[in-house]
């Protein structure tokens, strides 16, 4: 028996291949629907603990996107998703 031994980098290379993971262009062009989904719901003026939320999800969705962190990113629009009450 032979076992191979993979570097991390040729292993997320056949999981994209596979497509068990996101290719990072795919999670940066949602990371950038997501935050232009937070930035009209900002403009239609919802109520105060919403908008809250709203700001906060903004924010640290603009800074993951900075940061090359498209997860990190897709996770606070799923934040501001959560503060709206529906899946969108």
């Amino acid at each position: 028996m032979m076992i191979v031994k993979l570097g991390c980098g040729a292993l997320v290379a056949g999981l994209w291949a596979a497509g068990a993971v996101a290719a990072p262009s795919e999670d940066a062009a949602k990371c950038d629907e997501g935050i232009a989904l937070i930035r009209a719901e900002q403009a239609k003026s919802p109520p105060a603990d919403v908008a809250a939320k709203l700001k906060t999800a903004l924010r640290v969705a603009e800074r993951e996107k900075g940061e090359a962190e498209y997860d990190e990113c897709l996770d606070a629009v799923q934040d501001a998703r959560k503060a709206l009450g529906a899946k969108r």
